[in-house]
């Protein structure tokens, strides 16, 4: 086994006690990491009670051990045995995985950001189509998406779209689908059948919070200006669209979905401070492995991280190797096998990295 178990546990009980001291405080449930906080002590008891079972399994297991060569419940005692050693086994192997270390962002809400990229119209219809098999995932597995902004063009895609995922474990589910994803198809506009290649760029962020990274007042600028609409509909006749710069970075947000300049300018807020946590994330995955980068991604927009192959009905996830068929039942959201595959890998990654460092 890679790890110390007591030593592990000890951890446990920690922090533990330490979120159970932060949730007894008056203020806690106004705080942005409530939630997350929350969600992290079911995890802590249920590990915790897995153990205590374990060990409640391997108690009874000692007596059914000394009660074998009994003449009358001997034969009762090699059943029990059998079935003790497979539910120590299973119960062991979940805890195994539990106890993995984990990226402290899963917990958080994801923010999706999927542009278009080459390929003109169908780009752009390929990015709606990508925002669309999102919240049907989220649909399933407990998550929820509220539309952040949208910026769409004649032919019906989106050029632009940012939508937050909230629920059970966010970041966890959806942190890589980040990078540059390509549609292989015959587009609805070409007369000759020929197949175009097309690309679709996803960025995956986890939601910052005020405490995760100071920004001070001093290096932002912030612009107020009208919001603009398509032909003249939709547009907001009064100054509430903004614009935030990040002067330090240069990172930019614009925000003009909202009608209220204060609600925008919350929204602004909240891209760029997730934005800023992956630029930082990013410079700390300079010292990741090569397997890790490749796997979660360095933040270089031009990663081709994925295929989905009409033609041939097939998706491949170029960082693991992975391809599958039924493309039309991944746009309507059936891409669990593509995340836990991914998920399993990440998990394998950090196991063999523990194992190194002991």
């Amino acid at each position: 086994m890679w790890y110390n178990y007591n030593m592990n546990l000890e951890k446990l009980e920690q922090e533990k006690k330490e979120i159970n001291d932060f949730l007894a405080k008056p203020e806690a449930y106004s705080d942005p990491d409530f939630a997350v906080k929350s969600r992290r002590l079911s995890e802590i008891d249920e590990m915790i009670n897995l153990d205590a079972q374990i060990k409640q399994f391997a108690a009874s297991l000692r007596e059914a051990k000394a009660l074998v060569d009994d003449p009358e419940l001997g034969e009762m005692a090699k059943e029990d045995i059998e079935d003790l050693t497979k539910k120590i086994a299973e119960a062991q192997a979940e805890l195994d995985e539990m106890l993995i270390p984990r990226d402290p962002n899963d917990n958080k809400p994801a923010i999706l950001e999927i542009r278009a990229g080459a390929g003109g119209d169908e780009a752009s219809l390929f990015a709606g189509e990508l925002y669309r098999m999102y919240v049907k995932y989220a649909e399933s597995h407990e998550l929820k998406a509220e539309l952040i902004s949208k910026n769409e063009n004649e032919a019906g895609g989106m050029k632009e779209v940012i939508v937050k995922f909230t629920g059970d474990r966010p970041y966890g589910k959806l942190k890589f689908e980040g990078g540059v994803h390509r549609v292989q198809r015959v587009p609805v506009t070409e007369s000759q059948g020929r197949i175009h290649t097309s690309t679709v760029t996803v960025a995956a962020l986890p939601e910052a919070t005020e405490t995760d990274l100071e920004i001070k007042p001093e290096d932002l600028r912030i612009d107020i200006y009208r919001s603009g609409g398509h032909g003249g509909q939709g547009v907001n006749t009064t100054d509430s669209a903004v614009r935030i710069t990040h002067l330090p970075t240069g990172l930019v947000v614009a925000m003009q979905d909202e009608r209220s300049q204060q609600q925008n300018r919350v929204k602004a807020m909240n891209i760029l401070r997730s934005r800023l946590l992956e630029k930082k994330r990013e410079e700390e995955m300079k010292n990741a492995s090569e397997a890790r980068k490749s796997l979660i991604g360095t933040g270089d927009r031009s990663e081709k991280i994925r295929t989905y192959n009409f033609p041939q009905d097939r998706i491949t996830d170029h960082r693991i190797h992975y391809s599958r068929s039924n493309v039309t039942a991944a746009m309507d959201g059936d891409i669990e096998d593509l995340i836990e595959e991914l998920s399993k890998h990440e998990r394998g990654l950090v196991t063999e990295a523990s194992e190194k460092e002991d």
